[in-house]
Parts: C-alpha cells; sequence; structure tokens
C-alpha cells in the first residue's frame, strides 16, 4: 500500500482519540505513538517557514517534516552536518556547492531531485512577485544577495550569491532554507493552497493541522535517517502552564513542553516522570518604538536599560537556571564574540540621572505584552514595570491577544520579544531582526544610518577583523547611543516527560523525535 493512502486512517484515529491507545501498542512490540503538550503551536496558523518563523512555536516541530540541506547536530552543539546534503564546498567567496543525499524519498512518494532544491529557492516559493508581501521580505532577509541555485547534475547544485558572503552554508541550515517538493507544491497552485500544508523529507508527515488546537504527524517509514522511532505523534495547543503540567501527570499526554522553572521540582516528585532542557540560543528582549514621543530621545531608553535589574529576574522568575547574557550575541559565534561587552549594568542612580538629563516629565509609555506567550510573561513585565516605577517612570502594561495587536502603531511604546541567531554569525540576529530589512525596521518602530550603512557591508565583508569591528560597533549602536532594545536574560527551555521514554533534549526549542534521538 502506498504510504500516501494511510492518511485518512490516521486522520481518523486522530479525530476519534485513538492516537493514545496506540501508545499502549508498544507492550506488543509496535511502536508507540505519543501525546505533546505546547502551549504554541503557530502564531500565524501556517506551516510555512516563510511566515511562521518563532523559536518557542514552530521550532518545536518543523524539523520534523521539513529539513534542510545541512543540518544542526541537535544531539551536540547545533554544529552544522551533513543533511539532505552529504557534502559541501566553496567554489569561492560567493558560491557553494552541494550533493545531495541519494535516495531521499519525499512524504509524496517521490525521489528528492535538484529540481525541488532550486525550486525551493526560486520564484514561486521565495521571491516571487505572486507571493504575499511579507514572504518576499522574509525571504530577503534570509537571503539579502542570493542570485541563484544553479543545477549542476541530478546530485549537485551550487547557491550564488551577488556578492561575496562567508556566511551562505549557515544561511543553508537555518530556519527558511527547508527543502520542500516541487511537485506538491505546484499541485497546490498558490502560496495560499500551500500554507497549511508541508510535503518534505522529514522522520514525519503531516497527517492533520488544526490552526490553535493540534497538529497530527505520521511516521515517513521510508525516511532516509532511519525507520522513524514512533507511528505518530500528536501535538496540542494548550496554554495553560498548569493543563499541562496536571495533563501529563494524569497520562493525557507523554511530554509536556514550557515548563517553568519553579514547576521542575513538584514534577519530579513524582518518580514517573523527569524534566529536561536548559539554555538555548535565544534572548529574551524589549523591543523599543523611538517614535513615542516619550521614547525619541535615546537617554530615555538607555535609563530603561540601566533601571532593570537582570539577575534579580533570573534569580526570582527562573530558579538562577538563566542568565544575563553579555549583550546580543552567543559564544556561538565563535570568534565573532565580543568578550568585553555587557548589557547595560543596573544602575538606578544613572538612570535617574538620564531621565532627568532628557527632560523626562513622567509622560506615560505604554508596555505590550502577550498572555504568557513567553513562560513568565506577565511576571517579568510586572517585575520590570516595578522596577521603572521607582526611577520614575511612567509606565503602563498592555496586555494583547496576539501579535498584530501589539504592534498595532497607536501609541506602541515598548513591546517583549525574543532574538534567536538562526546561524553562528551575527548577521543571523542583530542584522536579521534589527537591521534595515529587519523586523524592527519594517514595522516602523526603530532605525538608525549607521546601522542601515554597516548591515550590508557585515553581510558581505570578507575580513573577519572588520566584520568584528562592525558587530562590536552595530552593539554600542542598538544597546548604549541609539537603543533599539533590551536584553533581559538567555532563555531556557524545559520540557516534563515520562521517564521511560528514551528521549534527550536537544540544545534548542526543538523537539527532536528522529531516529538520531530515540533510544
Amino acid at each position: 500500500m502506498p504510504l500516501i493512502s494511510r492518511r485518512p486512517l490516521l486522520a481518523g484515529a486522530a479525530s476519534l482519540g485513538l492516537l493514545p491507545r496506540l501508545a499502549r501498542a508498544q507492550a506488543g512490540g509496535a511502536r508507540p505513538s505519543i501525546t505533546v503538550a505546547v502551549q504554541k503551536i503557530a502564531n500565524t496558523d501556517t506551516l510555512d517557514p516563510m511566515r511562521e518563523q518563532s523559536s518557542n512555536a514552530s521550532e518545536r516541530w518543523m524539523g520534523l517534516i521539513l529539513e534542510n540541506l545541512i543540518l544542526r547536530n541537535q544531539q551536540g552543539h547545533l554544529e552544522r552536518m551533513p543533511g539532505l546534503a552529504t557534502a559541501w564546498k566553496r567554489r569561492d567567496e560567493r558560491t557553494v556547492e552541494l550533493t545531495l543525499r541519494e535516495g531521499v524519498k519525499l512524504h509524496n512518494g517521490d525521489t528528492l531531485t535538484a529540481e525541488d532544491v532550486a525550486f525551493s529557492f526560486g520564484p514561486e516559493r521565495m521571491f516571487g512577485p505572486d507571493l504575499p508581501a511579507d514572504i518576499r521580505a522574509v525571504a530577503h532577509r534570509y537571503w539579502p544577495a542570493l542570485d541563484r541555485v544553479e543545477i549542476v547534475d541530478a546530485r549537485t547544485v551550487r547557491f550564488v550569491n551577488k556578492t561575496p558572503d562567508l556566511t551562505m552554508e549557515g544561511r543553508i541550515a537555518a530556519g527558511g532554507s527547508q527543502i520542500v517538493s516541487r511537485r506538491a507544491w505546484l499541485e497546490a497552485g498558490s502560496w495560499q493552497a500551500n500554507s497549511r500544508l508541508a510535503v518534505g523529507t522529514g522522520p514525519y508527515r503531516l497527517v492533520a493541522f488544526k490552526p490553535d488546537q493540534s497538529l497530527t504527524l505520521a511516521a515517513h517509514d521510508e525516511y532516509w535517517g532511519g525507520r522513524p522511532p514512533l507511528a505518530a505523534i500528536r501535538i496540542l495547543e494548550i496554554p495553560e502552564t498548569a493543563s499541562r503540567i496536571n495533563g501529563l501527570l494524569a497520562g493525557e499526554y507523554d511530554f509536556a513542553a514550557d515548563i517553568p522553572p519553579d514547576q521542575i521540582g513538584q514534577i519530579e516528585k513524582n518518580p514517573r516522570f523527569e524534566v529536561q532542557g536548559g539554555l538555548v540560543l535565544n534572548h529574551r528582549i524589549l523591543a523599543f518604538d523611538k517614535h513615542h514621543p516619550a521614547l525619541a530621545d535615546p537617554r530615555v531608553r538607555l535609563a530603561m536599560a540601566h533601571a532593570i535589574d537582570g539577575q534579580a529576574i533570573v534569580d526570582a522568575l527562573w530558579a538562577g537556571r538563566s542568565r544575563v547574557p553579555p549583550g546580543l550575541q552567543w559564544e556561538f559565534y565563535g570568534d565573532m564574540f565580543v568578550k568585553d561587552w555587557t548589557v547595560p549594568p543596573y544602575d538606578p542612580d544613572r538612570a535617574r540621572a538620564l531621565l532627568k538629563e532628557a527632560g523626562y516629565k513622567g509622560e506615560p509609555i505604554a508596555y505590550r505584552v502577550r498572555n504568557e506567550y513567553y513562560l513568565a510573561e506577565l511576571a517579568t513585565a510586572q517585575l520590570i514595570t516595578e522596577l521603572w516605577k521607582q526611577v520614575g517612570l511612567n509606565i503602563a502594561i498592555e496586555v494583547k491577544e496576539n501579535w498584530a495587536q501589539v504592534l498595532d502603531k497607536t501609541n506602541r511604546g515598548v513591546r517583549d520579544w525574543s532574538n534567536t541567531p538562526t546561524f553562528d554569525d551575527p548577521v543571523s540576529s542583530i542584522v536579521n531582526q534589527h537591521g534595515p530589512h529587519g523586523a524592527q525596521q519594517t514595522n516602523g518602530e526603530w532605525t538608525n544610518e549607521e546601522m542601515n550603512r554597516l548591515s550590508p557591508e557585515l553581510e558581505s565583508s570578507t575580513d573577519p577583523a572588520r566584520r568584528k569591528a562592525i558587530f562590536a560597533r552595530m552593539l554600542q549602536i542598538c544597546e548604549r547611543e541609539d537603543p533599539a532594545y533590551i536584553v533581559l536574560h538567555q532563555n531556557a527551555t524545559f520540557t516534563a516527560k515520562r521517564k521511560d521514554l528514551p528521549w534527550r533534549a536537544p540544545p534548542s526549542f526543538f523537539l527532536d523525535f528522529s531516529p538520531r534521538n530515540w533510544g
């Protein structure tokens, strides 16, 4: 029986609530099926990585369905490793050549070809005029100077850039560069039709997606990386932390993601369960709208940074399991890491002095948050607001239901956000989110002329010393001279699970249920 013909059966099983029963079949030697409770499945009600980009939502499952030519080692330190390509090499400063893995099967039964790879980076999927404007903007953000993907032969492709770029391998391994089936995409007929489809090469294939409710996956038994260890995965959106934990302890769920640190001890009192996880490559930040009248003076924004005690947040809300990082950077950057940089230190006297210099007279500033979209979000906002009030800032927390409300330009002041390096270079973070084509500038919140001049140079320079100097200057601009954001703390993620299930938490948000991470 062809694999594709099993979809109605599995979809029916999901709708009847039969997947938990499948888990009990493992006693007879069958593969188990699992149910996973998460806080949020997708922010945009789509499955397309060009729109659905959230680290703490879609990163949890995206790699189970769609894969890259170059993968990140989820069982190591996220270093690059062969994926749909077995090897890659630099031909010059603008060109990377990759050898495709032989015999890779897509979820629709086709064999992966160089045509699928080229299509995945072509006008129909990423850059074309018929695509929604935000999709084209994201494509240009991920690949600001991609010229073309050449098909050399059936198993060889070349990525050719318009300008030199030392980060091309990282971009190939990053989110947004996943490979899709050309035939399946064209058969669907449009981006909109494909937005809730995902025909890729991952260890599991899509069965059903119900926005704000559930995502159901089934084993892709022709997976190139080996037989998937699970027959099916049902991911449920359970926004309330208590409901995720209670459901896990009651046996409704096998895994529960997004566990607050203060709940770990209570869960592990039950010998059947454990909690895994730790720091991930993501920083919680606050983003400014410098066009707000009270925030136009950079001294007010810098004062807000000096008024925040990041270590108090780490100690009080993260039980010491997080940290205050050295600005918007990660040691993951290797030689590009700026070792002597810090966030503006907690200094309420300095904050008061800056507010006085700026002539701040208590004008109200809105602070927009989501209702626990981020772990401990409301508690963090309340703590920060109290710290701000202590130095004389007039802050009003506004809880919003969705990102459209958060980003509404009316009286926008400061908002919750996070930042992830999608690969091991600063362009993936500070330029991607705060550069001229980044989300903060395209949202109309902040801009800086020097930052916008430096961004393309950082992207195209091949001089390591010059690139590091540019990045150091960007940190100075964005965190001191003309603050675009405040870095609060490095993020951590914790997943509770049945202790008998042989799964290990990766150093990322990804819930890796591939054959590489089971057993």
